[in-house]
């Protein structure tokens, strides 16, 4: 037998065994499994916007008579029942589920009323089920009406001793209305709460005009409604884009306001934050950045919330505008968030798909159609049967001493009073079945009453289910109903914030991040540190015995640090990442891929725009901006390629217009800059040429200015340099008298 292929029971054998490819028989048993996750545990119903998990809930609630008049039952006792009967799955998943409908801050139209601990929205988790307990509300209520009429199908239980409903009557709007979020194989679903009357005010839209568009509907829908409330900042046009394709999302901030103190202070007060956000999480995250100091504008955060969301802000001054501050805050925390839309759902084929806007109100339009049909023929139905018994008794009244007497003498009196009036076998058992009481005058006016009244709501009935356009009508009474019951008030009145696209605050992002001056010294050993404030020149600075200053640099805590080595890279060094103190810090070669045998050569801030001339000790050379000097990783970037034996003699700022060589063979050279290509990497050009020995030092200055350079502590200018000007790569002259023997500039 091929490795391939394994024995496998058949499907839905308990013995025998049949040969099968394990690809194949992996697919089958997969793909049921996917089927499976995606229809009847992850994507909700587009008719009543439920899983099945919900559905058993609210049904098995409805079925221990938890309405919303009734009292409380122990939700241990409600997991009990779905578990037992209709969802065989783990009790906390379940729980977790009636939990989440209970939740104010979850659901915008929670479908639970719970009483006990059911979490809050810092994130805590509810109670044990056997401390809480729930009933329904007027809003499940509403999901569940008509649904002992017939309304809609029934399928057996996992086990087969019970019942449950497919779907629900939904009278209500649920899936927009409440939203919902699951993750399948393969696909997934997200979709946020809206307003039930703006949902109603678009479903009767959609009636009364069955060929209206998403931007028609969305007069009535201007975007989500979130428990949490929040400010929808989505411009329109991606609104409608996302409804028009069921693919999308929305971006929601906090609501805040300015509360003046004293002397002109201020504080910032969030009341509201975005849906589906911890507020514990979200302080803790403010926290996190104000200790990393990536929020320069705010001085503190506290949480004064009670049961209503309370964050207060503090600047850092009173002169900071509000409006910045909550920008960098918008831009670094979940203040603000964005809330996805897939409005992948189970059609009313069960056939999982994306729908848009319109699509689904049609959906639950239609729903609601088939559901008011179901119920019309259910009542009808009813109807017919009352009539026929109403009729047997009016048959009893007119000729009620014939039928005592057939009741007290014949021996099969049912026989007898359907062969002698001609009743079915219905009317007679009624008639049979009657009390002697109900043989009374006033019992008769009765019986007439009701079938008359009867007979008008059958024709009613009938005109109804005769005429689409009165079923619509009465569909859209029945939605009016539900617009007028839970939109409006204060579980219906809009909470989330829309309007136009909110305006841009123009930040500098250097706004995000806290700056502090410090100083970077650098050892003639190679040992690095930073210490706060910038240093005098005078400054007493201690270092290791036999180590010395190479350079101290004064910088921001932000600044970009580049050395440039004997070897001819350049390396990137964060101010922020070095060692703070007064101790002797950390040996650059920790920080740095560099050799023993390199030196640092320069050590400077990185300035953008900055150009700099940097040279090899054979007297070759080009400018380079100071871009190109930015290396990315530790082992820094080759900029002045060298030969063999040679190393850079030379890395300083071109600022000028003149550049002054000096070799080793003291003969100085002067000539213009422009004479100097720029360049990225490279060796350069020749810009002073040697018989022997090489470059000593080099220096870019203003001509009009002069050559300048330092003797002892003196600084003397020499203002004619035309006796050294010449033409690059040629030797040059001896430099004026009095020139440092060490033949540097400085």
């Amino acid at each position: 037998m091929p490795d391939d292929i394994k024995t496998l029971p058949p499907a839905g054998d308990s013995g025998g065994t049949r040969d099968t490819h394990l690809a194949a028989a992996l697919s089958e048993r997969y793909l049921a499994y996917a089927m499976s996750t995606i229809m009847s545990r992850s994507l909700p119903d587009v008719r009543d916007g439920l899983k099945p998990v919900h559905r058993r809930l609210l049904w098995a609630m409805h079925q221990l008579k938890l309405d919303p008049a009734a009292g409380f039952k122990k939700c241990a006792r409600i997991v009990g029942d779905v578990m037992g009967k209709y969802h065989p799955h783990g009790d906390s998943s379940i729980y977790e589920a009636l939990v989440r409908q209970a939740q104010d801050f979850a659901a915008r139209y929670p479908l639970v009323d719970g009483q006990g601990n059911f979490g809050n929205i810092d994130g805590d988790n509810a109670a044990a089920m056997r401390y809480t307990e729930a009933r329904l509300t007027t809003v499940a209520e509403a999901l569940l009406a008509g649904i002992d009429e017939n309304a809609v199908d029934f399928r057996q239980t996992y086990d087969g001793e019970e019942q449950e409903p497919v779907v629900l009557p939904a009278a209500f709007p649920n899936l927009l209305a409440n939203g919902a979020t699951g993750i399948a194989v393969g696909m997934a679903t997200s979709i946020p709460p809206h307003n039930a009357g703006e949902l109603c005010g678009a479903a009767l839209e959609l009636i009364a005009n069955p060929a209206a568009t998403t931007t028609e509907l969305l007069k009535h829908i201007p975007g989500p409604d979130f428990p949490t409330g929040g400010v929808l900042i989505e411009s329109p046009e991606a609104i409608r884009d996302a409804y028009e394709t069921g693919r999308g999302g929305f971006r929601v901030r906090a609501k805040w306001q300015r509360v003046e103190g004293k002397l002109g202070a201020y504080t910032i007060v969030v009341d509201e934050i975005p849906y589906q956000v911890a507020k514990a999480k979200l302080i803790e995250q403010v926290a996190q950045l104000l200790e990393e100091k990536k929020l320069p504008l705010l001085a503190d955060i506290r949480d004064e919330s009670t049961d209503v969301v309370r964050i207060v802000l503090e600047p850092k001054n009173r002169n900071i505008d509000p409006a910045m501050l909550m920008e960098t805050l918008f831009r670094a925390t979940q203040f603000e968030n964005r809330i996805p839309l897939n409005l992948n759902v189970l059609d009313a084929d069960r056939t999982p798909r994306v729908m848009g806007l319109r699509e689904v109100l049609r959906a639950w339009l239609d729903h609601r159609h088939v559901v008011l049909v179901r119920r019309t023929e259910h009542r009808l139905a009813a109807i017919a049967r009352r009539l026929e018994i109403l009729g047997g008794f009016l048959i009893v009244y007119l000729n009620l001493d014939e039928v005592i007497r057939i009741v007290r003498e014949e021996d099969k009196p049912k026989e007898a009073l359907m062969r002698t009036f001609e009743l079915t076998e219905v009317q007679a058992n009624a008639i049979l079945d009657m009390r002697l009481r109900s043989l009374r005058k006033l019992e008769e006016m009765e019986i007439r009453r009701e079938h008359t009244k009867l007979t008008k709501e059958q024709k009613a009935l009938q005109g109804l289910m005769s005429s689409e356009t009165k079923r619509w009508a009465a569909i859209a009474a029945e939605i009016e109903e539900t617009r007028k019951a839970f939109g409006s008030g204060p579980l219906g009145n809009r909470r989330t914030a829309t309007g136009s696209l909110q305006p841009s605050i123009v930040i500098d992002e250097n706004a995000f991040v806290e700056r502090e001056p410090i100083t970077v010294i650098l050892s003639e050993k190679g040992w690095i540190r930073a210490q706060k404030g910038h240093l005098a020149a005078d400054a007493e600075l201690r270092f290791k015995e036999g180590d010395g200053l190479h350079t101290a640099v004064h910088a921001q805590s932000t600044d970009r640090l580049i050395l440039f080595a004997t070897n001819g890279k350049a390396y990137t060094l964060k101010a922020e990442a070095l060692p703070r103190g007064r101790g002797d810090g950390q040996p650059v070669r920790l920080l740095v891929e560099m050799t023993n045998e390199d030196a640092v050569l320069a050590f400077f801030v990185h300035a953008e725009a900055a150009r700099y001339l940097v040279a090899a000790s054979d007297g070759k050379g080009f400018l380079v901006a100071g871009d190109d000097l930015v290396a990315e990783k530790r082992t820094g970037k080759q900029v002045l390629v060298l030969e063999p034996g040679r190393e850079a003699a030379v890395c300083k700022r071109a600022e000028g217009d003149t550049v002054a060589v000096l070799g080793e063979n003291r003969k100085l050279l002067v000539f213009p800059l422009e004479q100097v290509p720029d360049m990225a990497r490279g060796r350069g050009v020749q810009l002073q040429s040697y018989k022997d020995g090489g470059l000593a030092d080099a220096k870019v200055f203003t001509r009009k200015e002069g050559l300048s350079w330092r003797l002892g502590d003196r600084l003397r200018t020499e203002a004619d340099t035309s006796p050294w000007r010449g033409n690059r790569a040629t030797a040059g002259k001896l430099p004026p008298n009095g020139f440092p023997k060490s033949n540097r500039f400085e």
